[in-house]
C-alpha cells in the first residue's frame, strides 16, 4: 500500500498538521519527504503534529525524514507531536529510543 499525506497549516492552532494513510516504506519515503520539506520550509517556526491513526507502517526512511525534520524545527525551539500511533507503529518508535524525542499522545 502506498503512504497518503495530507498536510495544512491550522491557523487557529498555529501549528503544521499532517495527517497519514497506508505505509512509509523505501517506496513511498520520497513522497513522505518531499511533503514533510514542503511544510517544514513554509513553517519551520511551528509545531507539527503527524496524525499517524491510518498509519499502518513506517520504516527507518520515514524515521530519517521524521528527524531531519525535528532538527529544522529544534533550530526554532518547534518540536513534533506525534498521535494516535498503532500499537506496531508506536513499538517502532520504542524499539528505537525515539519515544524519547517525540512527543506521543493517544488521542483515541
Amino acid at each position: 500500500m502506498a503512504i497518503k499525506v495530507e498536510g495544512h497549516f491550522n491557523e487557529e492552532k498555529n501549528q503544521t498538521e499532517v495527517e497519514l494513510q497506508g505505509e512509509i516504506d523505501i517506496y513511498g519515503s520520497s513522497i513522505f519527504k518531499e511533503k514533510v520539506h514542503e511544510l517544514t520550509g513554509k513553517y519551520p517556526d511551528k509545531e507539527m503534529v503527524f496524525d499517524m491513526r491510518e498509519l499502518d507502517y513506517i520504516d527507518s526512511t520515514g524515521l530519517g525524514v521524521l528527524i531531519g525534520a525535528l532538527k529544522v524545527l529544534k533550530a526554532n525551539a518547534k518540536g513534533i507531536t506525534l498521535k494516535n500511533l498503532k500499537p506496531n507503529v508506536y513499538k517502532v518508535f520504542k524499539i528505537t529510543n525515539l519515544s524519547q524525542i517525540f512527543t506521543i499522545i493517544d488521542e483515541k
